[in-house]
Order: C-alpha cells, then sequence, then structure tokens
C-alpha cells in the first residue's frame, strides 16, 4: 500500500471516533499507540486526571536529547446545530477532498505522520522522531500543558516540533497567545422597586465589561515597533455577559466571558493588573458597602502563550528546506506551539489544510494538501540518519 493509500485509509479510521473535547479520546489514542508500536516505537500513554483523556507520546530511534517532534491535537469541536451534507464521523471523498469532522483540523497530519513511521522505522535513524498527540486542544491546549509537565519531570529534550495545525502548508513561526476567562459577579438579589436595597450583579459586570473597552483601545498604542501581526496589537473580546431573571428582579449573578490574544506577554500583565486594579478598588467595595459578602471572581478558562518568532530558528530553517519555502509568515489563531516552545524547543506550524475549514460543517483536507504533507515528512527521513 502506498503512503497515500495508507494516510487516507487511517485518516477514515481517525475521522471515526468522535472526539468532541467533552467526550473521551481513549479510543483514538490506542489505535495510534497500537498503529506505532508495531512500528517498533516506544510508547508512553499520560491519562489526566478523570482517566478519560491521555496524551500520546512516542519514540523511534536513539534515546537521546534533540529529537524532532511531530505534533498534532486529537480533539475536535462538536458539529451539533451545524448543516453538513454527510456523516461528519465518516470520511467521504469528493472533488479530490477528504470530508469529515477534524479532516484538517488536524487528524489529517495526524494520519500522515503517523503513515510514515514505518518509513522511519526501517532507517538507521541517528536522531529520535517523536510523536505527540494530545487531547483539549480545542478548549484550552490542557493536553499539551499537562505534556510539557511529563517531559520537564522525565527530562525528555527534544529540539525541533513541527505542529500540524492547518496552514495550507505555509510555514508560521509565530502567533498570538490565547487568554480566556469567566468572569464572576455575585451581588444582591431583590425586588426591582427598590435597587439600592441590592447589588445588581449585571450593572457590575457592565461596568467591567466598559474597562475592557477601555483596555482594548489603550492596547492599540503598545503595538511593539515592526509587529507583523494583523492587527498588530493584544486584541480583547467580549464573548458575552450572562444575568438576570426577570424585568422586576435586581439579578444577584452575573458573568462575563472574555479572552485577549496577547503580541506579548507583557500586554497580559498589563490588562490583568488594570482589571484587578479596578474590581479591588473601586467595583468591589461599592458591592461590599450594600453587601459584605458580594464578590467579583475571575476563572482562568486557559492562559496559553504565543508562538515567539526568533531570529535564529532550526525549526524554521529545517522546514523551509523540506518544503522548498522561501519564508515563514505569522498568524493571529493560536495553536499549542507556544508550549513546546516554553520547554526550550525551536517550533513552526505547519500542517496540511486551510484554517478556513477548520470548525465549519463540510471540514475538509484536499488530497493535494495531504501529498504535500507527505513530501515534507518523506524529505525529513534525511535529517534523521
Amino acid at each position: 500500500m502506498s503512503t497515500l493509500a495508507d494516510t487516507k485509509t487511517l485518516l477514515a479510521e481517525l475521522i471515526g471516533f468522535p472526539t468532541v473535547s467533552s467526550d473521551s479520546n481513549l479510543h483514538m489514542i490506542r489505535h495510534l499507540a497500537e498503529r506505532l508500536s508495531h512500528c517498533g516505537a516506544e510508547i508512553e500513554v499520560w491519562h489526566d486526571e478523570t482517566g478519560t483523556k491521555a496524551n500520546l507520546f512516542a519514540t523511534l530511534g536513539p534515546k537521546l536529547d534533540g529529537g524532532i517532534v511531530l505534533s498534532g491535537h486529537c480533539d475536535v469541536v462538536p458539529v451539533a446545530d451545524q448543516d453538513w451534507t454527510s456523516d461528519p464521523f465518516r470520511m467521504e471523498e469528493r472533488d479530490g477532498k477528504w470530508f469529515g469532522r477534524g479532516a484538517c483540523d488536524m487528524k489529517g497530519f495526524i494520519a500522515a505522520a503517523v503513515a510514515m513511521a514505518s518509513h522511519y522505522a526501517a532507517l538507521d535513524l541517528q536522531r529520535p522522531v517523536h510523536f505527540a498527540f494530545t487531547y483539549d486542544e480545542e478548549i484550552g491546549c490542557f493536553g499539551a500543558r499537562a505534556l510539557a509537565e511529563t517531559l520537564r519531570e522525565k527530562g525528555l529534550k527534544p529540539a525541533v516540533a513541527i505542529i500540524g495545525e492547518p496552514t495550507s502548508m505555509r510555514i508560521i513561526e509565530g502567533h498570538k497567545g490565547c487568554y480566556e476567562y469567566t468572569t464572576h459577579f455575585t451581588g444582591l438579589e431583590g425586588h426591582g422597586s427598590g435597587p439600592d436595597r441590592g447589588v445588581n450583579a449585571v450593572e457590575y459586570a457592565v461596568r467591567y465589561v466598559s474597562k475592557l473597552l477601555e483596555l482594548k483601545e489603550d492596547l492599540q498604542s503598545r503595538a511593539p515597533e515592526g509587529s507583523r501581526f494583523e492587527p498588530p496589537w493584544t486584541t480583547i473580546n467580549t464573548g458575552a455577559l450572562v444575568g438576570g431573571v426577570a424585568h422586576n428582579v435586581i439579578p444577584g449573578k452575573a458573568r462575563v466571558e472574555w479572552e485577549m490574544r496577547p503580541v506579548q506577554k507583557s500586554d497580559a500583565d498589563f490588562v490583568k493588573g488594570a482589571l484587578h486594579q479596578f474590581c479591588a478598588h473601586m467595583l468591589i467595595p461599592a458591592m461590599q458597602l450594600v453587601h459584605p459578602d458580594a464578590e467579583i471572581k475571575t476563572e482562568v478558562i486557559g492562559e496559553v502563550d504565543g508562538l515567539t518568532p526568533m531570529e535564529e530558528s532550526e525549526a524554521r530553517d529545517l522546514v523551509m528546506e523540506l518544503t522548498g519555502a522561501n519564508g515563514a509568515d505569522v498568524v493571529p489563531f493560536g495553536t499549542e506551539a507556544g508550549i513546546f516552545q516554553g520547554l526550550g524547543m525551536s517550533v513552526v506550524v505547519c500542517g496540511p489544510g486551510s484554517i478556513d475549514q477548520a470548525h465549519k460543517p463540510d471540514e475538509y483536507v484536499s488530497v493535494d494538501q495531504v501529498k504535500q504533507c507527505l513530501g515534507m515528512l518523506e524529505r525529513l527521513a534525511s535529517k534523521l540518519v
């Protein structure tokens, strides 16, 4: 069987695992572990605290530092309320495209990488190649963060990571961070006819959002000189403000769901510091003047650092050589790449399919894109011997 045909078969199998982030990924992890084990890879499976999710870390070649990591996440976004023309968890081929949930984000890359494993295993590898497949990227990169901690504890030190997110096989050397929060407001309920006797959680949430909008404007002046991002500054988005039960009831609960995409970590510190001061010195004292138990608490959903472009980058130079590209780009969307970079690795993002298809109904990866990816991975073999 050709590598492309093997990739197609494996991708169909992977799409068949409905690994929505709310559900377990263990069946997919076991399937990948079995495939890689048959190639002679050393397999490590590390579960989360619930036992329903797991990361897979597999190694071919010598037990040395300085290896190359091929990484992807197993989870996919939900298909509920999406208008698919075919079963999202059964791959279909139409017009040179492979359709299915996760086809490009990012089971296409995982299938291509694992399909290449038997080829790597047949070589006299002088440099290890690692396969890192994670859980819960879509809801906060929790799997990659756990994986990074495990690698740190075990003293494993790969040198290069290629994160196969869908980039249309462009080399991405930088992206913004993604920090997500839910801020909870607890006030005091009461009858709408006596607003001074209660603490209106929705009104305080509105004041909080107004502060977010003020900071959103301030961040534009903090854009680093020469920033390549679009837009070049850190952004803030208010995703939801939820609270209240009726027209005539003072709402005692509210929440604001929001995110920021930092260009630089100092911007995140600036925003968090300003919000802390605003709440501690303005909002909370006013709330507790009426009700001592009133409070504002911010829940961290996820804080994923960005990928910082580096002047010297082994990963960028390597993948440029493998793909024939003559440059690298930056993107506004986030990936797990910054987590790997935080371990001291040189990292790029490069994979088959377009981000424009990710998360949408009738998600697909084109066969041509998968062929390009396989070409890159085939040429990688010469860097491992």
